[in-house]
Formats: structure tokens, sequence, C-alpha cells
């Protein structure tokens, strides 16, 4: 085993770790106070956003001092650095807030700004994906994979939500909401593991950052699809703040004319 593989595999079991902290953490409180405020950007933040972005923070500068840390709540740490932690203590905020249980914690590992390992964990659903780079991906210890479609027009399509998109981003989505079969909206992280199971076809957003879709391209390619930015390039930490992800590769790039013809 090279170093980089055997750093990788300890990194995996360390990512896990991360993950049992925040879900222990938003089960035992998820009846506590939100005590919920909106940010500048008119995003929601609670306590407990907070509180597991802090938590994770501590284990992982206990662990690997040297590396960076990106995170949604607090200022970065080394975001240059070779290895970099990816942290969203809880995607979908507004879903935790309203009780809806697509909401969890996403966690991604980027070496020389390629996310290598993510992890995809819904507490609620007990539902857990983990895409390590160069294996299969796992849901709940089980590999899972993609399902293609017979075509794009057969295909469901899954969006967090159709105000995250600019007026001048809202034609892509409407022409890929008539070029497929269906639409799933508000979803969020979830979308882009039912997708890696099979489950959905297409997941496509806007206006995201980094730490909300890092973990997704281990997760995806780990699955068979691929996923990529808007223009078609690799998703990496400089990626952003428009994501696409395919069962298919063939859709994938039909999708993406769409979208730059719209």
């Amino acid at each position: 085993m090279s170093q980089y593989e055997a750093m990788i595999a300890s990194c995996a079991a360390f990512a896990v770790e991360l993950a049992e902290c925040a879900r222990h953490l938003l089960v035992e409180f998820e009846h506590a106070p939100l005590n919920v405020e909106l940010k500048t950007d008119r995003s929601f933040v609670t306590a407990m956003d907070a509180r597991i972005e802090t938590e994770l923070r501590i284990m992982i500068s206990d662990r690997w001092p040297e590396h960076g840390i990106i995170g949604e709540e607090e200022k970065w740490h080394a975001p240059d650095a070779e290895w970099v932690w990816v942290l969203d203590p809880i995607d979908g905020t507004a879903a935790f807030i309203a009780g809806l249980p697509v909401y969890g914690t996403l966690i991604a590992l980027a070496y020389r700004g390629v996310p290598v390992i993510g992890i995809i964990d819904i507490p609620k659903l007990d539902l857990r994906w983990t895409g390590i780079a160069g294996q299969s991906t796992m849901l709940n210890g089980s590999p899972c994979k993609v399902q293609a479609p017979t075509s794009l027009s057969a295909a469901i399509l899954s969006t967090s939500n159709p105000d995250f998109y600019s007026e001048g981003e809202r034609p892509a989505l409407y022409t890929m909401r008539d070029a497929t079969s269906w639409r799933i909206y508000g979803g969020a992280a979830l979308s882009y593991g039912r997708l890696a199971e099979g489950r959905l076809h297409l997941s496509m957003d806007s206006g995201l950052q980094v730490y909300d879709f890092a973990p997704f391209r281990p997760i995806i390619e780990g699955a068979g699809g691929i996923i990529t930015d808007w223009n078609g390039a690799p998703i990496t930490l400089s990626s952003g703040p428009r994501i696409l992800a395919a069962a298919d590769t063939k859709q994938h790039q039909e999708a993406l004319s769409l979208i730059a013809n719209s």
C-alpha cells in the first residue's frame, strides 16, 4: 500500500467518525431550542449548525493539524493545503427548522483540490452514502450503483430549490424541466445520494457553495455516474455555483448542450 493509499484509508475511517459525531448531535438534541438566525445571504443558521461544525473542526485539528478546513459557519483554515476537509454541518437547514427529514451532514476530503472522500449522512432516514475515489460507493455498507433511464425524456430530474436560480439561469431549469419526464424539488443532498443508488437520474443545482457539493464527486463517480459544473468541467474545490450530475454520460452531455443553448 502506497503512502497515499494508506492516508486515504485512514482518512476514510476518520470521516465516518466525523459523520457519527454529527449524527449523534442531530439525533440527541433534535428538540433543543433552534435559536434561528438569518444570515446576510438570507439563508438560515441554527445553534446546531454552529455546534456541529465546531465539534468536527476540533476533531480534525486534533487528528490532522496540518490539514485545511473549509466550513459553512466558521472562517476557513488553510484552504490551499494539500489535504482539505470540507464541512456542511447541516445541509438543508431550512428543512431542519421545518422538521422535514431530508436534512443531514456533508463531509468531504480533498487532495490537491479534488474531492477524494465524500459522505452524505441523513440521520432521520438512517442513510449514509460514502464515496472514496477509485472505489465503489457504499450505502449503509453495501455497494450502490446509478441506473440510467432509456432516454433523457424518460429521466427524473431533481433540483434543490428553483428560488436558488438567478433570472438568467432560470431558462436552463425550464429547458431541463421540459426535456425530462418528472421533477423532484427540495431534496438537497439527499437527491444526489438517491441518484447514486439509482432512484433518480439527473440532479441539477445553482446557487451553491463548495461545502454544498464537495462530497458528491466521489459518491456519484463511485456509483458509476458523472458530475460536473454546467460547462462540463470536473468538480473541484474551485467549482460552483452550478452543478449537474447524471447516471449516464451521453445524457449528461445532452443535458449540458440543452443548458448551454437555453
